[in-house]
């Protein structure tokens, strides 16, 4: 009897209870779980309904996926009748630890998401940031890829990029081009302004409006300068730098205008034997 009667007393003091809160632990857990299902859903929904970066729409919900686990284990676990303040306070102090230790890492994804959330460039823009120029090839959370025009690929950390000044080339349309020429002294300042409006006249790539500046700029130490500024779409930039070069050049050859090199007229004057 006594054997029989002290099994019931270990079955109800032990089993029975311990198994009831492992039942109310497991339930807790389902529950979570399906709760963590349509929280992380209903996120999601609001995330791309806000027209976010879809990089960022999944690491953030793979952070709240993280953090809502933690929150359901240790909510089973307070179930069981585990300690669960102690287990909260190791997880803080290790969240603490793995902090610093991460600063960098942390920095860069800040930045990250900065990039993302702001769009100061897009993937396909020329940009330079960073310390390096090139085609955005990929925005990342912790850094970007930028390929060179040489086709080389640079990593840069995100931290690099948005603490510093960034110059996006492609953000707007139309780009002004910037040249100057230099003519001789003596040729016809009218004649070679009329060259340069003729070469740029007959170039369909450059834009009406605004209108290009044509205008003498400098009477430098060894000639006139003229600095030409037309505007033209930001994709042809590079091709009519190019051919705007050339051809003035060969406008100037056909016109007779010289373009001088740098120089420096020297004066001697004899001496008598008795001054040397």
């Amino acid at each position: 009897m006594f054997g029989e009667r002290g099994g019931y007393e270990i079955l109800n003091s032990y089993f029975i209870p311990w198994g009831i809160n492992i039942l109310v632990a497991l339930g807790a857990l389902a529950a979570g779980r399906i709760a963590s299902r349509i929280l992380l859903s209903l996120t999601e929904r609001i995330l791309l309904r806000a027209k976010m970066e879809g990089i960022l729409v999944e690491f953030s919900l793979s952070i709240l996926n993280a953090l809502l686990w933690v929150v359901v284990v240790v909510a089973a676990l307070d179930q069981l009748g585990f300690d669960t303040t102690s287990l909260i306070a190791i997880l803080g102090a290790a969240g603490l630890a793995v902090g610093l230790a991460l600063k960098d890492s942390l920095q860069n994804f800040a930045a990250g998401v900065m990039l993302i959330v702001f769009r100061p460039f897009k993937a396909g823009d020329y940009i330079e940031a960073g310390g390096t120029g090139g085609v955005v090839e990929k925005i990342s959370i912790f850094n970007s890829i930028i390929r060179t025009p040489d086709n080389r690929e640079i990593t840069v950390p995100n931290g690099g990029i948005y603490g510093g000044a960034i110059t996006n080339y492609s953000a707007r349309d139309t780009r002004r081009i910037d040249l100057t020429f230099g003519i001789g002294y003596d040729d016809s300042m009218q004649q070679a302004r009329d060259l340069i409006r003729e070469v740029l006249a007959a170039d369909e790539r450059i834009l009406k409006d605004p209108a290009a500046v044509v205008a003498v700029s400098e009477l430098a130490d060894s000639s006139v300068n003229f600095v030409v500024r037309p505007w033209v779409a930001t994709a042809d930039y590079w091709p009519v730098r190019f051919d705007l070069i050339e051809g003035i050049k060969t406008a100037f050859d056909e016109g007779g205008i010289s373009i001088p090199f740098p120089q420096r007229d020297v004066h001697i004057y004899p001496q008598s034997a008795g001054q040397e």
